[in-house]
C-alpha cells in the first residue's frame, strides 16, 4: 500500500506539473517562474468550491496559475541547521532518579528566564 500512496504522490504532482504547463503556455512565460505551491492551492480550491461551468471554471484558473511568478534564484544557498529554541527549564544536571527525588522533596524548579 506504501507503494501504491507514493505513485498517487508522483501523479498528483506530475499532474499540478501539467497544469502549470498549461498556464505557462497561455501567459507566455516558462513553466519554472510559476510557483507550484500556489498551483496546488487554487487546485484545491478548484475542487472544493467549483461551482460547475467547467470551461469557465478552467480557463480561469489557468489564467490566476499564471500571475504567480518567481523570482530566478541563482546561487541560492540555505544552510542545513537546526536551531535550538531556548526552554524557559534549567537543564537537567545530576541523574535523572537524583532529580526526580528531589522534586518529590522540594516540589518543581521555578522557571528560568
Amino acid at each position: 500500500m506504501a507503494v501504491k500512496e507514493l505513485w498517487v504522490y508522483l501523479l498528483a504532482h506530475n499532474l499540478i506539473r501539467m497544469v502549470m504547463a498549461q498556464s505557462a503556455l497561455l501567459a507566455d512565460c516558462l513553466p519554472r517562474q510559476l510557483s507550484f505551491k500556489h498551483s496546488l492551492q487554487l487546485c484545491l480550491a478548484l475542487r472544493q468550491y467549483g461551482t460547475g461551468k467547467q470551461g469557465d471554471e478552467v480557463l480561469k484558473l489557468l489564467q490566476l496559475i499564471a500571475r504567480k511568478r518567481v523570482g530566478n534564484r541563482p546561487s541560492r544557498i540555505e544552510p542545513r541547521a537546526v536551531k535550538r529554541r531556548p526552554k524557559p527549564y534549567p537543564k537537567l544536571m545530576q541523574a535523572r532518579g537524583a532529580a526526580r527525588a528531589e522534586v518529590r522533596k522540594n516540589g518543581h524548579p521555578k522557571k528560568v528566564k
